[in-house]
């Protein structure tokens, strides 16, 4: 059994330089480890999420330390505990990318296919964008899945491509390559 204990780290804010360097010290000094990390703008709000794993003192610490940073730092900052990952059945990563006219439900249409067949989806980003030339509005989603191995592929490649054919949208779903 690992002696390791892991905190995610959750922290939105208006975004301004330095953010990262402020929020990544305290786990550098209290000697945590960054396993795995998102960060982004959204609007004038920078978020981040970070996996950080370190003994359980060092958990406890950094627990204690961001609650009190959360005012000074101007972000709000909410920390929870978790376990590694549990072993799960084989998958297939696949990397699904869809194109389409704006418009409302996409991702809530997207992921209700997926979740049907129980295909777990691993990351998930939109991103809204004027065409070239005619700038008309478009909607862009970019996923990496997870597929059980016992699931074919053909038989769900084909589904997949008649339900984006259904609500015109533009897709590609293939292996993802380099995981």
């Amino acid at each position: 059994m690992s002696n390791n204990h892991y905190l995610v780290i959750s922290a939105i804010g208006s975004d301004r330089p330095g953010l990262v360097d402020q929020l990544t010290q305290p786990i550098q000094e209290s000697s945590g480890n960054i396993l795995d990390s998102r960060m982004t703008v959204l609007g004038g709000e920078f978020a981040i999420l970070m996996l950080v794993e370190g003994g359980w003192d060092t958990i406890a610490r950094l627990e204690e330390l961001l609650s009190t940073l959360q005012e000074p730092m101007a972000l709000t900052i909410t920390t929870k505990r978790t376990e590694s990952k549990p072993a799960t059945e084989p998958v297939l990563p696949y990397m699904v990318s869809v194109v389409a006219l704006d418009h409302p439900g996409i991702v809530n249409q997207l992921s209700g296919f997926f979740s049907t067949r129980q295909i777990n989806i691993q990351s998930l980003e939109t991103d809204g964008y004027h065409a070239a030339h005619t700038g008309t509005s478009m909607f862009a989603v970019n996923m990496n899945v997870q597929i059980p191995a016992k699931q074919s592929i053909v038989a769900l490649r084909t589904e997949f491509f008649e339900f984006c054919d259904g609500l015109n949208l533009d897709a590609i779903l293939e292996p993802l390559k380099g995981n």
